[in-house]
């Protein structure tokens, strides 16, 4: 999710905030950090930007906003390059700047530090480094985001629609547009989100809004089956930046889910070059294995496990995206152990449904029903096609065969391509129990 981008300026401006007049005066170059779109900065501009910051700080060490700023950018390479390591140095920055400025004047540090908990999964923490930032500047763009991020990951969905209303009055626009379209999401109202992110793409004034908002329009058309108009949103995004990593990621998808295997192969094979986070490797890999190159899935899995030993060591909660991908491709024992401990921290619908898929994975099913219920519940009202195949298959193995196939089928009904091996599996299941049905007569 994104800062607020300042239009009209360039990369290089808006992350060194030079001012000839102040150099010549012999001041400080000003660095804007409340400014620097770092979220949405393609890998390159970001990496100048870094450099650039580097550079600055150097010559000017005492810059508070520039450390500040520094660590947020900092934040984004790791989160989009794979790159945990980058995490501790943006912790060391934002520590700077608090040494420089306390935080009861530096909300861009505290805003700076909840960016930073929440890429490493800490929401409670990320939560309360935001209400600080708040309480120092109400209209901190960036606190203002990170603080319904966090709630809605801890899974406080109504709290997270008053904290979202609240951006809204404070600080409207892009980021928080997104934002309440995905909050809207959450509690059923896909409709309601589409229409705020259609605004948002109307509002947007440069290259980075657009495809930004248009790659959010993709993946909320492909949730809901709807491919060919995703293909036109992601269209959109790679138009107005052709390197849009997440659009790239979202086209793959796509054509995956309308079986091109050729054409979604060459996009998420693209996508995991330059950005090998643990999602876009274990989407490789599926798409590799509903192929039959089971090696190659293999050899994708093992990098997800490689990655997630490396960003443990950097200080982030991987359990979320262990468990399920262990549960899958993996060790069913260590995909509960992470379930189990991702539970005890968040209690979200995501987590909620984790957690049931890997007690089912280990023949727990029916303490993993329980879960898969409060997953599919309709309250907040997400509905999620993954969701309700593992709440089918769950059901299926306790032998409720009639709410097996009424949840496969609304899986597939709602998002036939919901994923390249799980939607083989739910047809094969479905198909099994709708013969077995028939030769019972049932209904």
């Amino acid at each position: 999710m994104a800062a607020a981008l300042a239009v009209g300026l360039t990369v290089t401006s808006v992350v060194m905030g030079a001012d000839s007049d102040s150099e010549a005066e012999g001041r400080p170059a000003q660095v804007l950090a409340a400014a620097v779109p770092v979220e949405r900065l393609t890998a390159g501009d970001l990496a100048q930007g870094i450099e650039g910051l580097q550079k600055h700080l150097h010559s000017q060490p005492k810059d508070a906003t520039g450390w500040a700023t520094l660590g947020a950018a900092y934040v984004e390479q790791a989160r989009t390059s794979g790159d945990p390591t980058r995490y501790p140095q943006a912790e060391k920055a934002f520590k700077r700047s608090l040494e420089l400025r306390p935080a009861d004047e530096n909300d861009a540090a505290l805003a700076g530090r909840a960016a930073l908990a929440a890429a490493r999964h800490d929401f409670d923490t990320a939560l309360g480094q935001a209400d600080r930032a708040l309480r120092v500047n109400p209209y901190n763009e960036r606190a203002l985001a990170s603080r319904v991020d966090a709630l809605v990951e801890l899974g406080r969905y109504e709290q997270a629609q008053d904290a979202v209303r609240l951006a809204d009055r404070r600080r409207p626009g892009i980021p928080v547009f997104t934002r309440y379209a995905y909050v809207l999401e959450l509690r059923g109202d896909v409709t309601g989100a589409r229409r705020i992110l259609l605004r948002a793409l109307d509002s947007a004034a440069s290259d980075p809004d657009v495809a930004y908002v248009a790659t959010a329009l993709g993946r909320l058309a492909w949730s809901q089956g709807q491919y060919g108009r995703a293909l036109d949103h992601y269209a959109t995004a790679l138009r107005a930046e052709p390197d849009h990593v997440p659009a790239l990621e979202g086209r793959g998808l796509t054509h995956a889910a309308q079986g091109n295997t050729q054409r979604a192969l060459s996009d998420l094979e693209e996508v995991v070059r330059r950005y090998p986070l643990p999602g876009q490797l274990a989407a490789l890999g599926e798409l590799r294995e509903a192929a039959g190159q089971r090696k190659q899935a293999k050899e994708q899995y093992e990098l997800v496990s490689a990655w997630t030993r490396l960003a443990r060591a950097n200080g982030v909660a991987t359990d979320l995206e262990s468990a399920l991908i262990e549960a899958d491709h993996g060790d069913a024992r260590e995909a509960l152990t992470s379930a189990r401990a991702e539970w005890a921290r968040r209690k979200s619908v995501h987590t909620a449904d984790a957690l049931a898929w890997a007690l089912h994975a280990n023949g727990k099913d029916r303490e993993a029903l329980v879960f898969a219920k409060k997953a599919t519940a309709k309250s907040p009202g997400y509905r999620s096609a993954s969701f309700l195949f593992h709440r089918g298959m769950i059901e299926r193995a306790l032998g409720d065969d009639r709410a097996a196939r009424r949840d496969l089928r609304a899986a597939l009904e709602l998002n036939p391509g919901f994923s390249p091996t799980g939607a083989r599996e739910a047809k094969s299941a479905l198909s099994a129990l709708s013969a077995l049905s028939g030769r019972r007569g049932d209904s």
